[in-house]
C-alpha cells in the first residue's frame, strides 16, 4: 500500500500575505494548528500595510519608517503567538505592484520552504487591489518554482495544494467556501495574535464573531454525531486545485 501523503502532520505550511495583518485575521487558526502539530509554519508578508492599513498610526502623527517598524513589531509578535516564523519583503502597499523581481523572491521562498500546503488571498477583491495582486504572484511563483529549468536555489517544487482564505467582504469577492477548518482548540492563540495588532483593533471582535459563525456552519456540515462543542470556532477556505485521493469521504 502506498504511503499516506495527505497527512497534515507532514511538510511545511506557507502563508503568503499581502499586508502585515492579513495572515492573522484570515488564517491564524490554520497557522496555530500546524505549529501545534509540529509543522514548520512560515508567513511571508509582501508589505507592512503601512499606507493603506495603518490609519491609526498616521493619525497619531507617525512617519512612514516609524509605521513600518510598528507594523513589523506587531506582526512579528502575532506570528510568535501562533508559533510561526515570519519574513517581510517590504514591497510596498497601496498599491502592491506586481514585478518579475518580486515574483522571483517568492519563488525562492517556495524552494526554501518546500511547502506541503499554501494559503493565500483569493483572486478577487474589489475593495483592495493588493489582495488579488498577492494572490496572482503567489500562484505564478508556485508554477515557476515547479519548473526544473527555473534558476533559483533548491529543488523544483512538487504540487502543494493552495487554499484561499476568507476575504473581509466575502459576498463581494465571490468567495464560496468549500472547506471549513475547526480551529476551536487554538482559537485562544488566534485571539492573542489578533490582539498584537493594535493598529487594527477594530478587527478583533469582527473576526471573533466570524469564527463563531463559521463554527456554526462547520457543525451543520459535519453531521449531528461528532460531539462538537457548542462553542466551535472555524475558518473558511476555498481549495483551488483538485484533491487527489483513493477514497471518497
Amino acid at each position: 500500500m502506498p504511503p499516506d501523503t495527505s497527512s497534515p502532520s507532514q511538510g511545511s505550511l506557507l502563508v503568503i500575505s499581502a499586508h502585515a495583518g492579513d495572515f492573522v485575521w484570515r488564517a491564524g487558526g490554520a497557522i496555530a494548528l500546524a505549529a501545534e502539530r509540529g509543522q514548520r509554519a512560515k508567513v511571508l508578508c509582501l508589505s507592512f500595510g503601512e499606507r493603506g492599513e495603518s490609519a491609526r498610526a498616521w493619525r497619531d502623527g507617525l512617519g512612514l519608517d516609524e509605521i513600518k517598524e510598528l507594523r513589523r513589531t506587531e506582526a512579528s509578535s502575532a506570528a510568535a503567538a501562533l508559533g510561526a516564523e515570519i519574513e517581510f519583503l517590504d514591497a510596498g502597499d497601496y498599491p502592491l505592484v506586481e514585478t518579475p523581481e518580486l515574483v522571483d523572491r517568492i519563488v525562492r521562498v517556495y524552494r526554501d520552504i518546500d511547502p506541503a500546503v499554501v494559503l493565500t488571498h483569493p483572486p478577487a477583491d474589489p475593495y483592495n487591489g493588493d489582495h488579488p495582486a498577492a494572490s496572482r504572484m503567489a500562484l505564478q511563483a508556485r508554477v515557476l518554482a515547479q519548473a526544473i529549468g527555473y534558476e533559483a536555489p533548491g529543488e523544483p517544487l512538487g504540487a502543494p495544494p493552495v487554499f484561499f482564505f476568507e476575504p473581509h467582504q466575502p459576498e463581494q469577492c465571490d468567495f464560496k467556501p468549500n472547506v471549513l477548518l475547526d480551529i476551536t482548540p487554538v482559537f485562544d492563540k488566534k485571539r492573542k495574535a489578533m490582539e498584537c495588532l493594535a493598529a487594527q483593533q477594530h478587527m478583533w471582535d469582527y473576526y471573533t464573531d466570524l469564527a463563531k459563525r463559521r463554527g456554526v456552519q462547520l457543525k451543520r456540515n459535519a453531521g449531528p454525531n461528532l460531539g462538537l462543542t457548542h462553542a466551535t470556532m472555524a475558518e473558511a477556505y476555498v481549495r483551488l486545485y483538485p484533491e487527489t485521493t483513493g477514497t471518497l469521504a
